[in-house]
C-alpha cells in the first residue's frame, strides 16, 4: 500500500530553512497572482485565493516535495475569453471540470507520458519561460495599466532598488546560506525604502489584497448540456496546459534535487486543487516554475515550505495586507529577475555544437513559441511532434536489406531497421518480386514489425508473391511482432517459419 506521507523526510528537514523559504515564496507569489487575476478581468482576491488553495492542497497531496503551485498565468490565460464572454461563474465551473480531467489522468496513470518529452524540448521550454519571466518584470517599470515608462526619478529609483536586490541575491549566498537570499533582499530593500521614505512603486499600487476566508460557492450557472458545451473546450485545454507545466516542473525539480517525484500522484493533486478552487472562488492554476526555483534555491526540500507559503498567503489576506502592500515592487522584481537568470539553461549554449541540427531547431522553435505566444502547452506539443517526426524520418532512412541465395535456391532478405509507417516505402523497394526464385525468406532478426502500416506493407508484398505462385516465409519474428500479425489474421498472407534457436526474450 502506498503511503500518503513519508515522515522520515521531515525528521531530516531543516525547519528554519523550510519556513523561511515558504515565506520568501509567498512574497514573490503575491504580485504575480494579482497581475494574472487583473489580466483576466477578475477580482485580485481571486488570484490570491488560487495561490492559497493550490499551494495548500498540492503541498499535502502532491507527488513532488519542494514544488510550489499557485494561480499560474499559463492556465488563467486559457480562461480569459470564457470569463469575458460568459462571466466569472462559468470560469469557476470550467476550473472544476479541468480539475476532474486532471484527476482522471492521475487515476488512470497517464502522467508517465511526460517522459516522452525530449531534452531539447525541455531546454526550449525553460529558456522561453526564463525570457517570459524576465520580460514580465520589465513591465513593472511602466505606469500601471499603461505602456508608458515611469517618470525619470521614479524610473531611476526603481532601477536602482532592483539592482540592489539583484546584488544581494547574487552576493549573499557566497557568505552564508543560513537564510534565503531572496527574503533578505526583500526585507532590506523594504527597510531602506521605509527608513528613508523613498517614493517608489509598491504592491498597493497594483491592487488591495485585504479580504476574508474563501467561502464555499457552487458556480451560479445553468447545469445543462449547453453550459457543458461552453465550458468543456476551455476546461480540456486548461487541464492539459496545467498538467504539462506541472509535470515539466516536477521533472526539473527531479534533476535539481537528484530525487524522484510521482507524476500520477501530482496529477491527482493538481486535479483536486483545481476542483477546490472552482468551489471556493479561486481562478485555478498549476505548478509555478519561478516560485518553485525560488523555493529550491532557498534550500527547501520537503512539503513544509509550500504549506507555509500557502498559510502565509492566507494570513496576508486576512490580517497582513497593510504590511505586505507596502513592499517595494523593485524588491520583488529583482528577485524574479534572478529567478529568470537561474531558469535559463545556459548549458544549452555550451553543448549546442554537440547537438544534432534537428535538436537545435526543436529547442529554438519551442523557445520561440513560448515567448511569442505565451502558450507553454502549445510550445511543448509542437516540440514533441516535431521531434517525433524527425525521429521517424531518421529511422525511416535506416532500413536496409541484405540479399543472398542459398545452396537450395532459396532467396533470403535480411532486414535491418524497424518496419513502420515511415520506412514501408523504402522496405517495399528492396524486393525484386518478378526476378526472385520460387521460395523467399524474409529474415527479421535485426528488425521489428511496429504498426499497421508495416502489416499492410507485408500484406501487399506477400500478395504479389502469391499471385506469382511464389512462397514467402517470415523468419525470426519477435513475440510482439507475432502478436501484431495474429491480431491482423486474415489480412496478411504469410508463412511464419519457426526457429527454435532464436528467442528475443527467453521465458523462465
Amino acid at each position: 500500500m502506498v503511503k500518503m506521507f513519508d515522515f522520515s523526510s521531515y525528521r531530516q528537514a531543516n525547519f528554519k530553512t523550510e519556513i523561511l523559504a515558504g515565506l520568501t515564496v509567498a512574497m514573490t507569489m503575491i504580485p504575480e497572482s494579482l497581475s494574472f487575476a487583473i489580466l483576466a478581468g477578475l477580482s485580485p482576491l481571486t488570484g490570491l485565493y488560487a495561490a492559497f488553495l493550490m499551494g495548500l492542497v498540492t503541498s499535502i497531496l502532491g507527488g513532488r516535495p519542494g514544488m510550489v503551485s499557485g494561480g499560474a498565468g499559463a492556465t488563467v490565460v486559457v480562461l480569459i475569453a470564457l470569463a469575458a464572454q460568459h462571466g466569472v461563474e462559468y470560469l469557476f465551473a470550467a476550473v472544476v471540470l479541468a480539475g476532474v480531467f486532471q484527476l482522471l489522468v492521475g487515476i488512470f496513470k497517464l502522467g508517465k507520458f511526460v517522459r516522452l518529452i525530449p531534452q531539447p524540448v525541455m531546454y526550449g521550454f525553460l529558456n522561453g519561460l526564463a525570457v517570459i519571466i524576465f520580460m514580465a518584470q520589465v513591465e513593472q517599470f511602466k505606469v500601471s495599466g499603461t505602456t508608458e515608462w515611469l517618470a525619470d526619478t521614479s524610473l531611476y529609483t526603481m532601477i536602482g532598488l532592483t539592482l540592489l536586490t539583484v546584488l544581494i541575491v547574487f552576493i549573499l549566498p557566497k557568505f552564508t546560506k543560513a537564510v534565503p537570499a531572496s527574503l533578505v533582499a526583500i526585507l532590506l530593500v523594504f527597510g531602506l525604502v521605509t527608513w528613508f521614505g523613498i517614493p517608489t512603486k509598491k504592491v498597493v499600487d497594483i491592487a488591495s489584497i485585504s479580504g476574508s476566508f474563501p467561502s464555499f460557492h457552487i458556480p451560479n450557472m445553468p447545469f445543462n448540456l449547453h453550459s457543458l458545451q461552453i465550458i468543456f473546450p476551455y476546461a480540456l485545454v486548461m487541464s492539459g496546459v496545467g498538467l504539462i507545466e506541472s509535470l515539466l516542473t516536477l521533472n526539473m525539480v527531479d534533476e535539481i534535487t537528484n530525487s524522484k517525484g510521482r507524476s500520477n500522484k501530482e496529477s491527482m493533486a493538481q486535479g483536486v486543487a483545481n476542483v477546490v478552487n472552482g468551489f471556493f472562488g479561486g481562478m485555478g492554476g498549476c505548478a509555478m516554475v519561478a516560485q518553485t526555483l525560488v523555493n529550491i534555491n532557498a534550500g527547501a526540500r520537503t512539503r513544509i515550505s509550500a504549506f507555509i507559503s500557502a498559510i502565509a498567503i492566507l494570513l496576508i489576506i486576512l490580517i497582513g495586507a497593510p504590511f505586505i502592500e507596502q513592499i517595494p515592487m523593485a524588491a520583488l522584481v529583482g528577485v524574479m529577475m534572478m529567478v529568470a537568470i537561474g531558469t535559463f539553461q545556459w548549458v544549452s549554449f555550451r553543448v549546442i555544437t554537440k547537438f544534432p541540427k534537428s535538436d537545435i531547431f526543436v529547442g529554438i522553435l519551442v523557445a520561440a513559441i513560448t515567448v511569442l505566444l505565451h502558450n507553454l502547452a502549445l510550445a511543448v506539443l509542437v516540440g514533441v511532434v516535431v521531434s517525433a517526426l524527425v525521429f521517424a524520418w531518421d529511422n525511416a532512412k535506416r532500413i536496409r536489406a541484405r540479399k543472398f541465395i542459398d545452396a537450395n535456391g532459396v532467396k533470403y532478405y535480411e532486414i535491418f531497421g524497424p518496419l513502420f509507417f515511415g520506412s514501408v516505402a523504402a522496405f517495399t523497394e528492396k524486393f525484386e518480386t518478378l526476378d526472385d526464385p520460387m521460395q523467399i525468406v524474409i529474415d527479421f532478426k535485426e528488425s521489428r514489425i511496429v504498426d499497421m502500416s508495416a502489416i499492410d506493407a507485408l500484406h501487399k508484398l506477400t500478395a504479389k508473391y502469391k499471385q506469382l505462385g511464389k512462397t514467402v516465409s517470415l523468419l525470426h519474428l519477435s513475440e510482439d511482432c507475432r502478436i501484431l500479425l495474429q491480431n491482423a489474421e486474415g489480412v496478411v498472407v504469410i508463412n511464419i517459419m519457426e526457429d527454435p534457436t532464436y528467442k528475443v526474450m527467453p521465458r523462465r
